[in-house]
């Protein structure tokens, strides 16, 4: 916990613009939105499956 906190607050405004820039280097303007795209879309599909595993657990203890 403590580590995480001194991390935290090592990275400021400039350390974030960096990282943006070097993204924006690396992936392109146009391959950026694809990539989140994904991302968002693994996101949800964890958050379904995660559901859906809730409701097989509260079926099971019904019965």
């Amino acid at each position: 916990m403590i580590l995480q906190t001194i991390f935290l607050g090592m990275v400021g405004p400039w350390q974030i613009a960096i990282i943006v820039v070097l993204v924006l280097l690396l992936f392109g303007g146009k391959k950026i939105p694809e990539l989140m795209r994904g991302l968002g879309g693994g996101i949800k599909e964890f958050k379904n499956a995660s559901k859906e595993d809730d409701k097989e657990e509260i079926d099971e203890e019904k019965k």
